[in-house]
Order: structure tokens, then sequence, then C-alpha cells
């Protein structure tokens, strides 16, 4: 048994600092299960996969707002930070989890960033989502239980609170199926954080690779932003409809339709 950080270093032929650096940013598996921890002491026949990062790609771009589809394992302060040298005033519109993938929306001038949230807190934005649950979902269903979230040490923790959490409202259709997994497509009429992972742990349906709620162990989170639609009638009005492919990994596990690639 040895540190994964050190076998991953020879088995690359890198050094100690760069191996904990790639576990750290979770794109180091074994046996088709990330590796969380650096020092974590595994067998010395080990064979490590490194995840390249894809690039983020650039759906729409106009003198408001930049759409990107988000890679899995960039986190979205990253992405801002990258088209910020481009943009003087860019800022972030909405944030997706590193591990997640989709829809990521940044702000171009103050007035269009001022206006588009205003349309965030009257949840008047439409977001849909796809994600690969664990087990047969078969059958709509309407989930309404209040979240409340605690700041840790390791990062926010949400959980179903009854007695003092905030509206919570996430609609989720089942979309394909496959062996003991399903695509799911999911919409969200409120947005807490880590709203549709709580829920669909709650009911049994934990996100493949989700592991704060689920348990559950893959290279990536397999939630995926698809469409958000943004609009207003005001003068001077706007109106957008972004959506991003599922990346290919989704695919791994199904055979999708021409429409979500």
């Amino acid at each position: 048994m040895e540190k994964a950080y050190k076998l991953l270093a020879l088995q690359e032929n890198i050094s100690n600092k760069q191996a904990k650096e790639l576990i750290d940013a979770g794109l180091v598996s074994a046996k088709g299960e990330k590796i969380v921890f650096a020092r974590a002491q595994i067998s010395e026949k080990t064979n490590f996969k490194i995840l390249k990062i894809a690039s983020a790609g650039v759906i729409f771009e106009d003198e408001n707002v930049l759409a990107i589809n988000k890679p899995a394992f960039l986190t979205s302060e990253k992405i801002a930070q990258q088209y910020a040298n481009k943009h003087e005033n860019i800022s972030l519109l909405n944030r997706l989890d590193k591990d997640s993938s989709g829809v990521l929306l940044l702000a171009k001038n103050a007035l269009f960033k001022e206006r588009a949230i205003a349309e965030y807190r009257q949840k008047k934005v439409q977001k849909i989502y796809f994600a690969i649950v664990n087990g047969l979902f078969v059958e709509p269903l309407r989930i309404e239980l209040p979240l409340s979230t605690t700041k840790t040490a390791s990062g926010a923790f949400s959980k179903v609170d009854l007695k003092n959490g905030k509206e919570a409202i996430t609609l989720v259709e089942p979309f394909m199926c496959e062996g003991k997994k399903s695509l799911v497509k999911i919409s969200i009429q409120t947005g807490r954080t880590h709203q549709i992972r709580v829920h669909l742990a709650y009911f049994g349906f934990g996100i493949l690779g989700e592991g704060k709620y689920a348990k559950s162990k893959a290279k990536r989170i397999y939630l995926h932003a698809y469409q958000t639609k943004l609009e207003n009638s005001d003068e001077p009005p706007f109106s957008y409809d972004f959506r991003a492919a599922l990346s290919k990994d989704f695919g791994e596990f199904f055979d999708l339709p021409k429409e979500l690639l």
C-alpha cells in the first residue's frame, strides 16, 4: 500500500505536487471511481486514469450576455476570470457546481446584469437540467420540500427542513432508462443551494457521482444545466433561450437523441 499521489507521480512521471493537484482537481480515477484523497493508502498495482478537461464552449454572445457551455471540473469563477481579460465589466449571472456542466451565463454590462438578476429573484427564469440517477425512474415527480443550508469546513450542506427551511420546488420527468440507471429531465421553480441533488437523493434517486448526499461514486457528477430561458418585455426588451449540448460522457450510459447533442 502507498499514498495515491505518490503512486500517480510514479505512473505519470510527474512531481508529487503535480500529482496532488490533479487529484485535488477531481481529475484522477481508478476502476471507474474518482480518487478523492491524495494521501489515501491504495494498492501499488492501481492503474490511474487522468481525465482531460474539455474546453468551455461559447453558445452565444452579444452586447449584453455571454453564454458558455461549462465543462465539468472547471469552476464557474475560473471561467469568469478567463473571459474577464477580454471583457472589462463581465460578471457571473449564475453558478454551477464544479463537477457539473451546462449553461453558464455572464453579464457584459451593469444594466443587463441588474435586469437579469431581477428576473432570477422574481423566479421568472426557466431552467431545465438533465441528470443520470441511480434506479429506475418511471413516473413524473413534483417535489415540494423546504431546504435549509449551513456552511461547513468542507463547503455548503443543505437538507430537507420542514420547520425552518426555505421553499424549494423541483419537477422531475423520466426521459430514458438503461439497466439500473435513468436519465431524467428536471425543471426547478426555486434555486436553493444543491436543491436538485438533495431532492433527488431524498427520494432514493441519487445523482450518479454525487457523493455528498447520494453517496454515489463516479468520475463526475452527472448533472447538466441544459436550458435557460431569460426574457423581459420592458424597454429595451430582451428574450434569450440558451441550450447546452450534453457532454459525451452522458453517452457512455445512454444512446442519446440528437436533440440533446
